[in-house]
């Protein structure tokens, strides 16, 4: 690996003795803290404009409601609340009143859940589905051999008009569950309103992609040889 590749997933210092967390810290040859100095002051600017900055506040106010016990010290501290109401608390502080929400068809019961949970706390709910516009998977050139339903019609996920939906219903903040890989990205690219994660898919093993890095030293070894096509 290049010395020079930013890379704070290889940094070898424990968290409270990084350069990122204490000025008396240290750093590696490709720590960004220390080498960067362009990139964070563009950063900086782009977070002092009023309505990046109270979403960043916001934020962080988020991240510090998520933990009971902090006036007991940080090794006291232990997690309080679920993404779920996290996301309700986080949408209430920006005072937003219209939420878009975009599923995987495969996580429907998941998804009417998360939906009645925010309409109860008042928001209104734009959502949308990975499959709407039935539109056949070979419009995007897809080979029969090369559906999940061979010799059956399937429609292909559309990202693009789950972004457009939203974005045409103006809605302020989005929560995406469950798209494919890649899907996740389109929507990302094409939806104006800011949006959140509240699941991520993995058919494996039932949404949680974090246990193959739990396990990647015993049953998941496999996937630290290169992959092969």
């Amino acid at each position: 690996m290049d010395k020079e590749t930013p890379g704070c997933a290889r940094c070898p210092f424990e968290p409270q003795g990084r350069i990122c967390q204490d000025d008396q810290g240290k750093g590696p040859p490709f720590c960004p803290t220390l080498n960067k100095p362009e990139v964070l002051a563009r950063a900086q600017e782009e977070l002092m404009k009023p309505e990046i900055l109270e979403f960043a506040l916001q934020a962080s106010v988020q991240e510090a409601d998520g933990y009971a016990d902090r006036e007991l010290g940080y090794a006291r501290t232990r997690p309080l609340k679920p993404r779920l109401q996290e996301i309700v608390e986080f949408a209430g502080k920006m005072k937003y009143t219209k939420i878009g929400l975009v599923f995987c068809i495969g996580l429907r019961r998941e998804a009417k859940v998360v939906e009645s949970v925010l309409a109860s706390n008042g928001f209104t709910v734009v959502s949308g589905l990975c499959k709407m516009g039935r539109i056949p998977k070979e419009t995007l050139g897809v080979r029969d051999d090369q559906k999940i339903r061979i010799g059956c019609f399937e429609s292909m996920c559309n990202p693009i008009a789950q972004a457009y939906l939203l974005n045409e219903e103006k809605t302020e903040f989005n929560v995406m569950m469950g798209l494919c890989v890649g899907h996740d990205s389109l929507f990302l690219k094409y939806a104006q309103a800011p949006t959140t994660v509240f699941a991520v898919k993995d058919r494996l093993l039932g949404h949680n992609p974090l246990a193959a890095v739990y396990t990647i030293d015993s049953y998941y070894r496999s996937l630290k040889a290169p992959a092969q096509e």
